[in-house]
């Protein structure tokens, strides 16, 4: 940097050549634009021979000195863009509607109907193992336990309450 500094043009040659990749990435991950970021580097490197007296190397290393003046190169650049210049015109913007139809908030209604129907005809027990089993998410083991029942009793009941609710749910 010294060298630099002295106005030695090939001592900046070398140093473009050893750090400019390092600060190139600097400049595009504030920018995104590789012709821009360009034109911000060449600043850089103009800003760095006029400056390059003004490093100290007590305050840290060049290339951290280096790195500041790419990144606040970088950020007045995209400042001087303005708070809409990445801004995309909206009216191209065509945005699908996710949400459901009316046809299909009034079937799955009915579908729940049907299914509360269908376990109120189950006897209570079978009924509870499966709402606890499917609506809860308490897994069988968890049951067996609660219910101080053999887990093979338990994966009885809810697959028999299956079955029925099976049948019962066919159109």
């Amino acid at each position: 940097m010294s060298q630099v500094a002295a106005g030695d043009r090939a001592a900046l040659r070398r140093l473009y050549e050893a750090t400019s990749a390092k600060l190139f990435g600097v400049c595009l991950r504030i920018l995104s634009d590789r012709s821009e970021c360009e034109d911000v580097l060449q600043e850089v490197y103009l800003t760095i021979w006029r400056r390059a007296d003004g490093f100290e190397p007590a305050k840290g290393g060049a290339i951290a000195w280096m790195s500041r003046i790419a990144r606040n190169r970088a950020i007045d650049r995209l400042r001087a863009r303005g708070p809409l210049a990445g801004a995309i015109d909206v009216s191209e913007i065509e945005i699908e509607d996710t949400a459901p139809r009316a046809e299909a908030l009034m079937e799955a209604a009915q579908d729940r109907g049907r299914l509360g129907d269908c376990l109120e005809e189950l006897d209570p027990r079978t009924r509870g193992v499966i709402r606890t089993a499917f609506f809860e998410g308490v897994t069988y083991e968890a049951l067996a336990h609660s219910l101080e029942q053999p887990l093979g009793t338990v994966k009885s009941w809810i697959r028999r309450g299956l079955l029925k609710l099976r049948v019962c749910l066919e159109p």
